[in-house]
């Protein structure tokens, strides 16, 4: 299990990471940032954790990246993250309308590769909450939100 104060040093280190060469440096107050994912959290107990280090379609004008985070009760919480800028959306499992994984791949015209990715989009109302792994490391958190979520969504029934 993870403490606030791990997603908080989690997401500093992702924080830290999240310039290119071409961007100016990130710009965050991170002792407010810790408080903030702090009062987010309310001492909730974290069992699994995914930071996108690119972000997802659809959040360009909010933030530079995002980190989800799942309690061990079940309940999301989709922090994103930017130079001036915090917002979370908290939505339980159970609210979910939609999961959709997609492993596939992806024309990247920089590289003038064909590069592997892995999406999980989850879906409740109009919202959409996007996990995104670009390369290997991150496949494994991405796959197990969408485990956990599966199993406590969708249980197999025993006759």
């Amino acid at each position: 299990m993870l403490t606030a104060k791990d997603v908080f040093e989690k997401t500093r280190d992702a924080a830290l990471g999240a310039t290119d060469q071409d961007e100016k440096p990130l710009q965050v107050d991170y002792a407010a940032l810790e408080g903030k994912i702090e009062r987010a959290l309310a001492g909730r107990k974290v069992e699994l954790l995914h930071i996108n280090k690119f972000l997802p379609e659809g959040y360009e004008d909010q933030g530079r990246f995002n980190t989800i985070v799942m309690t061990s009760g079940n309940v999301l919480f989709d922090m994103v993250i930017g130079d001036s800028y915090f917002r979370y959306d908290v939505f339980s499992c159970c609210d979910l309308d939609k999961i959709q994984l997609i492993d596939g791949t992806w024309d990247n015209k920089e590289a003038r590769t064909e590069d592997a990715f892995l999406s999980l989009r989850l879906m409740h109302g109009d919202e959409a909450h996007i996990l995104l792994a670009l390369s290997d490391e991150p496949r494994e958190p991405v796959l197990a939100i969408a485990d956990k979520i599966s199993q406590s969504r969708h249980p197999e029934r025993v006759s």
